[in-house]
C-alpha cells in the first residue's frame, strides 16, 4: 500500500469542492424540485410521478453497487476513479438537461420522456458521483485532513444548495418569463454548462495517493462478504438512507408548504417588515435603470419568502460546517454527528405546530434547524471515509469504490424513497395541482410531511450510532496502525 498522510493545498481541496458544486446543481434540483416539476410543470399525475421517482431511483442504487466495482478495478495513468469524473462530465450535463425539459409528446409519451431520462440521469449521476465521493478516501490517509476536505467539499455543496433552494424558481420565472416549462430547460442548460467545467477542473486538479499494494487482488465476492461484516459499514448504509429520505421528504414539501399553507397575505406583510421587498424593489430599479429589464424578481410573496426560508437554512448550515471539523478533531466525527442530528431534528418536528400566519417563527426555526444540521453535513462523508480505511485495517485489502457505493446506494434509495413519498403523500391526501386552494385533507398532509413524517428517519438514525463503534480513541488508533502498515 503506497500512501503518505499527505497535506493536502488549498488549491487541490478547492478542486476536489468544485465537483461536489456540480453535481449537487443537479441533485438538490432532484431533491428539492423533481417533485414539483413533475406535478406542476409536466404535469404528471402524482402517484405516477411517486412511481417514476421511486422505481428510477431503486434502479439508480442498484446500479451503484455494480459501479463500485467497475471503479475498483479500473486502472489508468490517471488513477482508478479521476477518469471517471472526466468521461462522464459532458454525459451528465446534457442528460441533466433533457431531464427537465418538456417535450409535449401526450399523456403517456411524457411518463414514458420522464421514466426513461430519470432512469439516464441516475445512472449517469452513479458513473460520475461514486467515484468522485471514493476519490476523497484516496487523496490522502490523514483523518484531520479528511475532515478539512470535507468541510471544503461541503461548503461548495451549500453554495449549489443555496443556488437551488434560493435562487432556481425565480430565475425559473425569471428565463422563462413566467413560463416555468421554458424557464425549467433554460435554466438547467445553464447549470449543464457550469456543472461540465466544474468537474474538469476537479480532474485536472486532484491527485491519487492511497493505492493498494500491486499484489492485493480481491474478487467481487470478497469485497461484498468484507462488506456484510463491517458493521460500522452497516450501520452508515442504513444512516444513509435514513438521513437522505427526511432530506427529501421535507425538501420537496417545503414549496407546497410555502404555496398552499402559509398565508400568502402574512407571507407579504413579512417580507415587507423585514425590508425584503424594498431591496428587491430597489434591485428591479437597478435593472431596468441599465436596460435588463427581462430580469424581474418576480411580484409573488410564497416564492419570495420560500427563497428567502432556504437562504436563511442554507446560511446557517455554512456557519455549523465551520464547526464540525474543530468539534470532530475534539470529540469524535461519531458522537458529534449523532448530537447534530438529535438536536437538528427537534427543530423540523416544530413545523407542524405552527398556524399559517407565524412567519417569523417559521423562519427562526429553520434557522435552528440548518446550524444544527449543518454540522453533520462534513461528518457523513468523512466517516464513509474511516470506515474505508476500518476494513483496511481489519481485512488488509482496501475497496474504497465499492464501500463508497454502497452508501450511495443508501443515497439513492434515501432520495428515491423520500422523493416518492412527496408525491404519493400528496395523492394519498388529496392534492390538486389544478385548483386553487387545497383541502384541509392535503394541508394537513403538506403538515405532517415537513415535520414529524420528515422526523421519524432522523431520529431513527441518531440512535444507530449506538452500534457505530469507530469512536474518536479508535479512529487515532487505525490511522497511527495504517501510517506504520503503509510505510513497511
Amino acid at each position: 500500500m503506497s500512501t503518505i498522510n499527505h497535506k493536502l493545498s488549498v488549491k487541490e481541496k478547492v478542486g476536489y469542492a468544485l465537483g461536489d458544486l456540480s453535481a449537487n446543481l443537479i441533485f438538490q434540483t432532484l431533491m428539492t424540485f423533481l417533485a414539483f416539476f413533475y406535478t406542476d410543470v409536466y404535469q404528471i399525475p402524482a402517484a405516477t410521478a411517486a412511481s417514476i421517482i421511486f422505481f428510477g431511483g431503486f434502479f439508480g442504487a442498484f446500479f451503484n453497487v455494480i459501479m463500485g466495482a467497475i471503479a475498483d478495478r479500473t486502472n489508468t495513468r490517471w488513477g482508478k476513479f479521476r477518469p471517471w469524473i472526466l468521461w462522464t462530465s459532458i454525459p451528465f450535463g446534457v442528460i441533466s438537461l433533457l431531464a427537465f425539459s418538456t417535450p409535449d409528446l401526450g399523456e403517456n409519451g411524457k411518463v414514458i420522456y420522464a421514466l426513461v431520462t430519470y432512469f439516464l440521469l441516475v445512472i449517469i449521476y452513479s458513473a460520475n458521483n461514486l467515484p468522485y465521493s471514493a476519490l476523497s478516501g484516496v487523496l490522502t490517509g490523514d483523518m484531520s485532513e479528511r475532515n478539512s476536505l470535507s468541510a471544503y467539499r461541503f461548503v461548495a455543496v451549500m453554495f449549489a444548495q443555496f443556488v437551488v433552494q434560493v435562487l432556481l424558481l425565480p430565475l425559473v420565472l425569471i428565463l422563462g418569463e413566467g413560463d416555468k416549462a421554458v424557464g425549467f430547460k433554460t435554466t438547467m442548460g445553464v447549470f449543464a454548462v457550469v456543472g461540465t467545467v466544474f468537474l474538469l477542473i476537479t480532474f485536472w486538479t486532484t491527485r491519487e495517493r492511497v493505492v493498494p499494494a500491486p499484489g492485493q487482488k480481491s474478487s467481487v465476492k470478497e469485497d461484498l462478504t468484507d462488506l456484510v461484516k463491517n458493521r460500522p459499514w452497516v450501520v452508515m448504509l442504513f444512516l444513509t438512507i435514513l438521513v437522505f429520505i427526511t432530506l427529501a421528504l421535507k425538501g420537496g414539501m417545503y414549496i407546497y408548504y410555502f404555496k398552499d399553507y402559509l398565508s400568502e397575505p402574512h407571507l407579504a406583510t413579512f417580507l415587507t417588515d423585514i425590508g425584503f421587498n424594498g431591496f428587491i424593489d430597489g434591485l428591479n430599479r437597478m435593472l431596468t435603470g441599465i436596460g435588463l429589464t427581462e430580469f424581474q424578481w418576480p411580484e409573488d410573496p410564497p416564492t419570495s419568502a420560500f427563497s428567502l426560508f432556504n437562504a436563511g437554512g442554507i446560511i446557517f448550515m455554512i456557519i455549523g460546517i465551520f464547526f464540525s471539523k474543530s468539534l470532530a478533531d475534539r470529540f469524535g466525527k461519531r458522537d458529534v454527528f449523532g448530537i447534530g442530528l438529535f438536536l437538528s431534528t427537534i427543530f423540523i418536528m416544530l413545523f407542524y405546530f405552527y398556524p399559517p400566519e407565524s412567519i417569523g417563527i417559521v423562519f427562526i426555526t429553520q434557522i435552528c434547524h440548518g446550524f444544527f444540521y449543518g454540522i453533520t453535513i462534513p461528518l457523513l462523508w468523512a466517516m464513509i471515509a474511516d470506515v474505508a480505511d476500518y476494513s483496511e485495517w481489519k481485512n488488509n485489502r482496501r475497496a474504497t469504490a465499492i464501500i463508497f457505493s454502497a452508501m450511495i446506494f443508501g443515497l439513492k434509495i434515501g432520495l428515491s424513497v423520500g422523493g416518492a413519498l412527496v408525491a404519493s403523500l400528496l395523492a394519498t391526501y388529496g392534492y390538486d395541482a389544478s385548483v386553487e386552494s387545497q383541502s384541509p385533507s392535503a394541508i394537513n398532509g403538506i403538515k405532517l410531511s415537513v415535520s414529524l413524517y420528515a422526523a421519524i428517519p432522523f431520529l431513527i438514525g441518531a440512535s444507530l450510532l449506538f452500534f457505530y463503534e469507530i469512536n474518536k480513541k479508535m479512529e487515532t488508533q487505525i490511522e497511527k496502525d495504517l501510517l506504520i502498515r503503509r510505510g513497511n
